[in-house]
């Protein structure tokens, strides 16, 4: 069975720091993404990492705050957030995809496996 669960959120202040781990069991994933939904707003891609061409990518909006790593394994991924905002409250979600993908964009189409996400409010 095919599964992706994350961990990590909470509550926390303006400004703060959290780390989002997904872990992935039942299948090798070579291409990980973090979106994220907020309240009547639609699922936003956050980050991704492609481990095919050893390269990261981000939103925008999260350049330079937030890192996407993962273990040698590649059954685990982090999302490190920092400097976080009341904007970035929503529920995030851990996708994965099986194949070789060589694309730069990390559109939901673009995975195969989602988990069941894990909220984050960040308070002002």
């Amino acid at each position: 069975q095919v599964e992706l669960v994350e961990s990590g959120g909470g509550l926390v202040p303006a400004g703060g720091s959290l780390r989002l781990s997904c872990a992935a069991s039942g299948r090798t994933f070579r291409n990980y993404g973090w979106f994220r939904q907020a309240p009547g707003k639609e699922r936003e891609f956050v980050a991704g990492i492609n481990w095919s061409l050893r390269t990261t990518y981000y939103a925008d909006s999260v350049k330079g705050r937030f890192i996407i790593s993962g273990d040698n394994a590649k059954t685990t991924v982090f999302l490190q957030m920092n400097s976080l905002k009341p904007e970035d409250t929503a529920v995030y979600y851990c996708a994965g995809r099986a194949s070789y993908y060589y694309g730069t964009s990390f559109s939901q189409g673009v995975f195969d496996s989602w988990g069941q996400g894990t909220p984050v409010t960040v308070s002002s």
